[in-house]
């Protein structure tokens, strides 16, 4: 009996602290194979495969690879951003094979507020926790929010190569968008604790603000499923689409900005600093309603598959220096793989693990930024605050409507 209960313990503990020689085993054997590798004297064929996606070692200088071997704080503190950027695509490499599985459990069986910790006196109960948590994709077209949305499908739902979101760069959609506003339950749960929604990509070429007067409607008023995303420049035929009114309202939560890096870096190559993409990027990355407290929204970069390495990593360290922002800290460089018909979990774990990671720490910001709930008094006031305006705005009115007599006669005379 006591092993039958041992071993359930095993089987359904979030962390893994009875089996702790397992680990430290574990991580011994990927020291030692980590540490063969930048020796030069990896000769195990079993691990060529594992090289395809280190693609940053690529490019490393011998004494780059030999620094990253250290583990010491002070001596990371004099490293170069390029070496630190390096530092971070190793952590996840390191990390991505055994702990893949572990996060994917994580965020199956996240319920909304589960990462939520007693702050400021509030108890769990004094909470406003929504009953999912809600993260919003936004960025402009073509910078992979769809092929993001099938990613995550493929890693969180085990989808496979299944599209479920329509992709602009797809070869049977080509021309195609996303034209309303895409709920997707990721993990393909009945119980799911958080949902994604696809928003329809921006114009780089807007003059009239709507990508930020949509934007602020969003995080304010809210989304729904199916919702309608209407441009001054869209056909007629295009704006005859099903209601949503049936479908919940939800706060959003937590944003994505995800960016097309190979776009941005060439324009930024081609005009010598200066881009008219990336200042679009920078508009919608700062803008204020994505923040959540001190926290920024997480920055996707895509599609930095299609550049050199050497060139992957300076795109990153300067479009996070263009944007004021850490290169290591909330930026992850996913490749949505499934858009060429590969589950990225069995060709690439950096690139799923990466994925995991981000929607983990959007989850993570999503419940540190719920607000507690309002008592009878708050309400009470904001109620009155609501009447005192009408008041105000009624009594204007009448003002407005008797003194145009009096101004008439004054005209009069």
């Amino acid at each position: 009996m006591f092993e039958m209960v041992g071993v359930y313990i095993y089987r359904h503990t979030m962390h893994y602290d009875i089996c702790t020689p397992l680990i430290e085993s574990t991580l011994n054997k990927k020291k030692m194979k980590e540490e063969q590798h930048y020796a030069g004297g990896d000769s195990d064929d079993s691990s060529q495969p594992d090289a395809d996606f280190h693609w940053w070692r690529s490019c490393a200088t011998s004494e780059e690879m030999s620094a990253l071997k250290i583990n010491s704080v002070s001596e990371m503190a004099d490293w170069t951003p390029r070496l630190k950027v390096m530092r971070e695509l190793e952590r996840l490499a390191i990390v991505a094979p055994d702990g893949l599985d572990d996060i994917r459990h994580r965020l199956v069986a996240y319920r909304a507020g589960d990462l939520w910790v007693p702050v400021g006196g509030v108890q769990r109960e004094g909470m406003n926790i929504p009953p999912q948590v809600t993260i919003l994709l936004v960025g402009f077209s073509g910078g992979g929010k769809s092929s993001l949305v099938n990613l995550m499908y493929s890693v969180l739902g085990r989808a496979g190569i299944i599209p479920f979101a329509q992709t602009s760069g797809s070869s049977l959609t080509c021309g195609s968008t996303t034209m309303m506003l895409e709920e997707h339950n990721v993990t393909r749960s009945m119980r799911a604790g958080f949902c994604i929604y696809d928003s329809r990509g921006f114009d780089y070429n807007d003059r009239q603000g709507e990508s930020l007067a949509e934007l602020s409607e969003w995080t304010v008023q809210g989304v729904r499923h199916n919702q309608l995303c209407p441009r001054l420049r869209d056909p007629i035929d295009h704006l005859s689409v099903g209601s949503s009114s049936k479908f919940a309202k939800r706060r959003v939560n937590c944003a994505m900005v995800v960016a097309n890096m190979a776009e941005l870096y060439e324009e930024l190559i081609k005009t010598g600093g200066s881009s008219k993409h990336l200042d679009s990027t920078k508009q919608v990355f700062s803008y204020s309603a994505l923040k959540r407290g001190n926290q920024n929204p997480i920055l996707i970069l895509t599609h930095g598959d299609t550049l050199a390495a050497t060139d992957r990593i300076n795109a990153r360290l300067k479009i996070c220096e263009y944007m004021g922002i850490s290169e290591t800290s909330g930026v992850y460089d996913i490749v949505c793989m499934t858009e060429y018909g590969v589950a990225p979990e069995e060709c690439d774990p950096v690139t799923a693990y990466s994925l995991t990671e981000a929607v983990y720490r959007a989850l993570l910001i999503s419940d540190m930024s719920h607000t507690p709930k309002l008592n009878y008094i708050d309400k009470a006031i904001f109620y009155l605050t609501c009447l005192l305006q009408f008041i105000g705005v009624f009594f204007a009115l009448l003002a407005r409507i008797f003194s145009g007599p009096s101004r008439r006669y004054n005209k009069m005379i």
